[in-house]
């Protein structure tokens, strides 16, 4: 029995699927076939064995076998090409770990775990780990201890989650864009570095804060002057810019190591040409409440990319760092840091654009605008605890709410733009104080200003987006402190009501349903952030309403009389009835009967009007033809 009848009767009743390997056929064998053929060369004991075998099995039944678990014997067995030598997949030798790869991972994890514990999310190379506590600021970074005792002093018994990632990363020198919640102490985690890195007092301005309104720029200072009272440097605010002043702040600004500043001030400062202030040595510039300040677009004057363009030439050091910090995170600002700053980490707290949970929020519909008082007034009967701000979106109606409740009895006061700096302070100081119970201001007041204790925040009017209401109630439950936040809303407001429903539902409060499920409509929103809608005046006094207009009308027709023409014609009147009165005296003291105007209505009416008219005419033809006569004879 040769190969080729042994192979015959192994393969009786199978089926190939593909070509046979032949001499014929021009398809050349493959790799695992040869390694097939040289296992039966080396193999012919074994095979002579399994042929025996299925010989005698053949006889009975019949073996069926299948290509596909051929395959798979095949793939999964390794090759042997010699007795006790085996090919299989080469295995690869796992590569050990050194002792300091292994030690560096494992700071890695126990600093992920440490940062996902506090909320804090960091992004950027190299990060500097987090801190644990104000301790460490000295043995890793050499921060005096009076600094640090100056810290505690302040109520800071341990750092805040913005504080114990922003603190490492200023002190190593790193750019940053810190995103955290209102009341979360980002004023300090950028104050702290600058008194360390500045060391003492040099002259000259070494440190530009910018912010977007005069009041933030004041409480900077103020915090400023608390945590550096174990230092020597200087800090300064830039006042309202006269030209009488110019040379006074010019000198100030010079003395100074920090300048705080709104950029409109310093602009114009740097503007002037007998102003000669020089900021080549500043170190680092920090933006407080970046996303207002990126607020509008480009091609607008006075815009603040602008502005800020002018600043950086200005501090054309290149030590020269930046440091951007807010509550909400907007794609304008990122998009300027990744462009501009080099080696960026950007820090977030919690979710972004989140309100802190220390709030209490709800909404409540009002109907109408007289409503909202309405409301307003139900919420003091049921009891108000001191300190409350009411937010509005104007001036103007800033001034009708005063007006309202100063009638009603509370103590209350105003805040805009339209009132002197001198009375803006006097404001803020007596509602710090206490003796201003319910403060009303308007978007200015919405800003990082840090009103201590207050308890409850009034949307009197809703807020243009979610970014403004997320700070607007950010003024209460600041520093670990609870607030609650009351929004009042009428069917105008439904536009941004899903967006501020969906900020509630984030921070954990109770929403209704349909709030979440309202149609988006966003070009009508981006009108109402460049827009506020018209409302009606905050008014209980009685009106006389204005005539209404028919559909044929026009303007001129409906036009009411003025109060002059009303007194004109009255007076006319009462001139006649005085002249009728006169002349029947006149005619009693004569002895002569009174006229009487109406005799001729008495007898004929207009009848005898016609009469009269005829004999007029005749009586004018008569005198016609007399005078005719004679002048012919």
């Amino acid at each position: 029995m040769d190969a080729y009848d042994i192979f015959k009767k192994l393969t009786k009743g199978l089926k190939f699927k593909h070509r046979v390997i032949g001499v014929k056929n021009d398809i050349q064998p493959s790799k695992k076939d040869l390694k097939k053929e040289v296992e039966i060369k080396h193999e012919p004991e074994k095979v002579k064995e399994e042929i025996e075998i299925k010989e005698e099995i053949e006889d009975n039944d019949e073996v069926i076998l299948s290509h596909s678990d051929n395959e798979s014997e095949s793939e999964k067995e390794d090759l042997q090409i010699v007795e006790g030598v085996k090919f299989g997949e080469k295995k690869k030798k796992e590569k050990k770990d050194k002792p300091e790869d292994l030690k560096k991972k494992l700071e890695l994890e126990e600093q992920n775990r440490f940062r996902n514990e506090h909320g804090i999310k960091a992004v950027g190379r190299h990060i500097p780990s987090a801190l644990k506590d104000f301790t460490e600021l000295t043995s890793r970074y050499n921060v005096k201890p009076a600094l640090v005792d100056t810290v505690t002093q302040c109520g800071y018994t341990e750092p805040t989650p913005i504080q114990r990632q922003a603190l490492p990363c200023m002190l190593e020198d790193r750019q940053i864009l810190a995103c955290a919640p209102t009341g979360s102490g980002k004023t300090a985690a950028f104050l702290l570095p600058l008194f360390h890195v500045l060391g003492g007092a040099q002259g000259g301005p070494r440190a530009l804060i910018l912010c977007p309104t005069r009041e933030l720029a004041h409480q900077i200072y103020r915090e400023a002057l608390r945590l550096s009272a174990s230092s020597s440097l200087r800090c300064s605010v830039v006042k309202n810019v006269k030209e009488s002043k110019m040379k006074e702040r010019e000198a100030t600004i010079k003395k100074s190591d920090i300048v705080i500043s709104t950029p409109n001030r310093l602009c114009y400062l740097l503007n002037q040409d007998n102003v000669t202030i020089s900021m080549d040595k500043v170190r680092w510039l920090i933006i407080d409440e970046a996303d207002k300040m990126f607020e509008g677009s480009e091609e607008q004057a006075g815009d603040f990319r602008q502005q800020l363009q002018q600043v950086l030439a200005a501090c054309g050091g290149k030590q020269r760092r930046v440091a951007m910090f807010s509550a909400t995170h907007t794609p304008a600002v990122a998009k300027w840091c990744r462009h501009n700053l080099r080696g960026l980490i950007s820090i977030t707290v919690g979710q972004r654009n989140a309100a802190t949970q220390l709030v209490s929020q709800r909404l409540l519909y009002c109907g109408s605008e007289r409503g909202k008082l309405l409301a307003f007034r139900q919420l003091v009967q049921a009891g108000l605890k001191p300190p409350v701000l009411v937010f509005v979106q104007s001036k103007e109606r800033a001034r009708q709410l005063f007006k309202e409740l100063l009638y009603d009895g509370i103590n209350v006061d105003v805040i805009h733009a339209d009132r002197t700096q001198a009375q803006r302070d006097n404001v803020v100081r007596s509602f710090r104080v206490g003796s201003v119970w319910v403060l009303i201001c308007t978007e200015l007041m919405g800003r990082g200003i840090d009103f201590r204790g207050v308890n409850l925040v009034v949307n009197y009017d809703f807020p243009p987006s979610a970014i403004s209401y997320i700070h607007r109630i950010g003024r209460a439950g600041r520093a670990g402190q609870p607030g609650e936040a009351v929004t009042f809303f009428t069917q105008d407001d439904v536009v941004n009501l899903r967006s501020i429903a969906s900020v509630l539902k984030q921070s954990g409060c109770e929403v209704p349903a349909y709030t979440l499920q309202l149609p988006r409509d966003r070009a009508r929103a981006r009108r109402r952030q460049q827009h506020a809608p018209y409302r009606e005046h905050i008014d209980t006094s009685l009106h006389k309403p204005d005539k209404r207009k028919l559909e044929g009308e026009n303007e001129d027709q409906v036009k009411a009389k003025d109060t002059n023409s009303v007194r004109d014609a009255k007076n006319k009147k009462q001139r006649k009835v005085s002249n009728t009165e006169q002349g029947k005296h006149r005619n009693k003291e004569k002895g002569q009967k009174p006229r009487q105007k109406n005799d001729k209505n008495k007898d004929g009416g207009r009848k005898n009007k016609k009469i009269d008219k005829k004999e007029k005419k005749l009586n004018k033809r008569k005198k016609k033809s007399f005078a005719k006569s004679a002048a012919s004879s």
